[in-house]
């Protein structure tokens, strides 16, 4: 007979792998969530390189399951119980709060002020910051803070995922007041620092928003993979040498992700081109 420490043993082996069947049925359900067509049988099996076998037992199971539709021409899309999941999902999502949970466990970024935006208009709106106990005092962010977008590091990762036109709209009767001499100056400007925000993967406010401060942005996403939210990190400009800038980008990107994977985006498809 085993004894207790036995079985506690193979507990703690079999919590640390996954449960096959559940991970091909995942791998499936991903897979018709991302194709553009619907997928057989043997599409299903090829691409995944499951036994097709296995994925007839497990497409009948989700079929049964109403997570997935089996269509006349027996090709599959997913199903309405999704629904069921998205929606309590988005109920119980509150990018705030996770980004509250996320700070707490930071320890990255020690004098470094961290804040969360939302965009209304061509503002930003703060909707969380943390300031730092050794942060600077040139700017003190704060909930309910509104900002010019084009200026703030966190407006700039928002306005990169507007099209060229929707920014020149949004912008009809030019940008607003600069805030410092660095601030842009230009829509025409304003649209290259998007171009390369966009091909970095995240943005700057060099000094636009406050003299002497720096500030690296990124994109919060949704299930849609549009920006819910946008994170900085906001630094005295002074302190920042070239291997501080590539650490802390890493820390803002990888925060980023890390909420977006949590309001539900699919992080495979917001890296492809």
């Amino acid at each position: 007979m085993k004894k207790q420490s036995d079985f506690d043993s193979e507990t703690i082996q079999s919590d640390s792998k996954l449960v096959p069947a559940v991970e091909r049925a995942t791998r499936i359900l991903d897979h018709v969530a991302r194709t553009r067509s619907y997928p057989s049988l043997s599409d299903l099996s090829r691409e995944l390189n499951i036994a097709k076998s296995t994925v007839h037992i497990l497409c009948r199971t989700l079929v049964e399951l109403d997570l997935l539709i089996r269509r006349s021409d027996q090709t599959y899309q997913l199903g309405p119980h999704l629904m069921r999941w998205s929606n309590a999902f988005n109920q119980q999502s509150d990018v705030a709060t996770e980004f509250a949970s996320l700070w707490d466990k930071e320890t990255g970024m020690p004098g470094a002020t961290i804040t969360l935006t939302v965009l209304e208009g061509n503002e930003v709106i703060y909707i969380a910051a943390r300031n730092s106990e050794v942060s600077h005092s040139l700017i003190d962010f704060r909930a309910g803070m509104r900002l010019p977008a084009a200026f703030t590091a966190t407006g700039k990762a928002f306005l990169s995922y507007m099209s060229d036109f929707e920014v020149k709209r949004l912008y009809s009767e030019g940008l607003p007041e600069q805030r410092t001499p660095h601030s842009v100056q230009s829509v025409d400007a304003l649209l290259q620092q998007l171009r390369d925000t966009r091909q970095r993967g995240y943005s700057i406010d060099n000094q636009e928003v406050a003299d002497g401060i720096i500030c690296f942005g990124a994109s919060v996403l949704d299930s849609r993979n549009m920006p819910i939210a946008g994170v900085a990190v906001s630094l005295l400009a002074e302190d920042v040498s070239e291997k501080d800038r590539e650490r802390i980008i890493a820390n803002i990107r990888r925060i980023a992700t890390r909420l977006s994977a949590r309001m539900g985006a699919d992080l495979e498809r917001a890296r492809l081109p």
